[in-house]
């Protein structure tokens, strides 16, 4: 049985007592007085969740972003696409990777709804990550999708994560 459920349960079968001079709603007057505190508590609840969620995603996206070699040979990245370096003494690849980051989080005006932002503001992060032309206009480079991948693989479990969370939150939210 839920915590809420329990909580209804309890406070209906202490709290409303019927005789000839009506009902005593006092059990029920308490859990309106715990649902107003859990009310204050849950703008901070989801703002958390909202940023736990953005992080997850930051941590795939790091991972699955392809870093350069430039030893002049062909590589085959994470994704298996295969690309061909080239050889300019000194360079160390890892910009794009450590160029990922998050804003903060903030709320849309129109309903409210509060979203965090993954975002690298690396020149050529778009480029790898949907494709672009080859030099001259010959061919095709494939995009890496490491963002909308991430993005993907965090939107399919957040439901689980944000009710474990829940759980979490309602566990101590009636004290």
């Amino acid at each position: 049985m839920s915590r809420i459920r329990k909580l209804c349960w309890n406070y209906g079968r202490g709290g409303l007592k019927t005789g000839k001079s009506g009902f005593d709603v006092s059990g029920l007057k308490k859990l309106q007085k715990e649902l107003e505190k859990l009310k204050e508590k849950a703008e901070p609840f989801a703002e958390e969740c909202t940023k736990d969620l953005g992080k997850r995603v930051l941590r795939r996206v790091i991972k699955r972003t392809p870093v350069g070699v430039y030893d002049g040979s062909a590589y085959t990245c994470e994704s298996g696409l295969s690309h061909k370096s080239s050889k300019q003494k000194g360079k160390v690849g890892g910009t794009l990777r450590r160029g990922w980051t998050t804003a903060p989080i903030s709320r849309t005006h129109k309903n409210g709804n509060i979203k965090v932002v993954v975002y690298n503001p690396v020149e050529y992060a778009s480029y790898v990550e949907y494709g672009h032309r080859k030099r001259g206009g010959k061919g095709w480079v494939q995009g890496h999708f490491m963002l909308e991948k991430s993005r993907q693989e965090v939107e399919k479990i957040a439901p689980k994560v944000i009710e474990a969370k829940l759980n979490k939150f309602m566990g101590g939210g009636f004290k």
